[in-house]
């Protein structure tokens, strides 16, 4: 019986396609919205994790000043010294690594290529921390970071700005006043929120103490890159480091701390949290256009049960029960939905395929948000076609055959 109605669907469909096509139009709109919207809402979330976990392995980034901006210099906020960094990895439980990190930007020159760059003068767990990767060459070594020697690791954009095609590795760059030789090139990371990744110079921080801007000072840190170790609470970790540096700055109970740590792991949740509930309210929007679309099958529902009226009177007239009648309507307005939202998801991920590659997103396949609209679509099939399908049952035999 069942498979009867189905068949019996499907003839009505395809004898009035062009009046099918318009009452499905609303049930694919909408789920192609749903579907589209949902998708790049879990494309975005990935994109902001990949990003922030880039930036490196549970990292926490301790910075002067109250903030994450940029600190004025009358601001009177002290920097970190590197005894800083060496009593947080030895004193701190749950710390994997530490690399204090000094910042400036330089004119870079090579040949006839100059560029301004940024600098930074890190120790050889930089690299780790922020899963910096060698494409070609090698980072320096402990021995010539002890001794500030002149040799540089260089970005993939510094690379292509400066030599182009030429393989930099042995080259020499002048970074300010100094030359400096070009013993490796880091793998691309590309752009972040913070800019681009890849324009950048990693150098020992002896030698930019020594060579580029000198030491006046032993407090010249301007951050300190700290890794967590896999498992680690990281709230137990920061609490830690913030006493320990309380107490190395000399800080009263009744002073707020001046400097802040940023745990990138919970920046990434929140980001995700806060692109996961504007997916859902988009989501909920385009949703209504489902609603639409169900009203517009009930409508058409309601015109086939009166343009079929005779019909259903023979059936019944013949010994068809009214159950069969309502299953009947209702199989068509199901199946009626159900092509829409079959329709709607293969809409949908050809414009998230195409929007991914528009503006460079992955594109994350979601089978749960695909086959929960698809049972979404014809639930709507079932809620507006019940009404119509209830009527056409409840048609009186002797008046059925008796319309015109």
């Amino acid at each position: 019986m069942l498979w009867n109605a189905l068949a019996i669907a499907i003839r009505e469909i395809r004898r009035n396609i062009t009046r099918a096509f318009l009452t499905v139009l609303g049930v694919i709109i909408g789920v192609a919205a749903v579907v589209t919207m949902v998708t790049l809402g879990h494309a975005t979330t990935n994109a902001v994790k990949n990003q922030i976990s880039g930036l490196g392995s549970n990292l926490l980034a301790l910075r002067p000043g109250a903030g994450f901006g940029p600190r004025m210099p009358s601001a009177g906020v002290p920097d970190f010294s590197e005894q800083d960094a060496v009593l947080i990895l030895e004193q701190i439980a749950g710390v994997a690594a530490v690399a204090p990190i000094r910042n400036a930007s330089f004119s870079t020159v090579y040949l006839n290529n100059a560029r301004s760059t940024n600098v930074t003068g890190s120790t050889v767990s930089y690299f780790g921390i922020h899963n910096w990767k060698i494409a070609d060459g090698r980072v320096f070594t402990d021995a010539e970071y002890r001794s500030g020697a002149a040799v540089c690791v260089i970005g993939n954009t510094v690379k292509k700005e400066l030599f182009a095609s030429e393989n930099p590795i042995g080259a020499k760059i002048r970074i300010g006043t100094a030359a400096c030789e070009v013993i490796g090139v880091l793998s691309a990371k590309g752009q972040a929120g913070m800019g681009d990744q890849d324009d950048t110079i990693v150098v020992p921080l002896t030698t930019i103490q020594r060579r580029l801007l000198g030491k006046t000072s032993n407090h010249d840190i301007g951050q300190i890159a700290i890794s967590a170790q896999d498992g680690a609470d990281t709230t137990a970790v920061i609490a830690d480091i913030t006493a320990l540096l309380r107490q190395r700055r000399n800080l009263q109970p009744n002073q707020d701390n001046n400097f802040n740590i940023f745990d990138t792991r919970q920046i990434a949740d929140t980001l995700s949290s806060s692109t996961k509930m504007m997916t859902s309210l988009l989501g909920a929007v385009a949703g209504i256009s489902l609603l639409v679309g169900g009203i517009g099958i009930m409508n058409i529902m309601l015109v086939s049960v009166t343009e079929r009226t005779r019909e259903i009177g023979i059936r019944l007239a013949l010994g068809a029960t009214a159950g069969e009648v309502l299953l009947q309507f209702l199989v068509e307005a199901i199946t009626l939905s159900s092509v829409g939202g079959i329709a709607g998801i293969l809409i949908a991920l050809a414009l998230c395929g195409g929007l991914s590659l528009l503006i460079q997103l992955p594109f994350v396949f979601d089978a749960q948000i695909n086959v929960t609209a698809f049972f979404f679509s014809a639930a709507v099939g079932i809620l507006f076609g019940f009404a119509p399908a209830r009527r056409a049952a409840r048609l009186d035999p002797i008046d059925a055959l008796r319309h015109e």
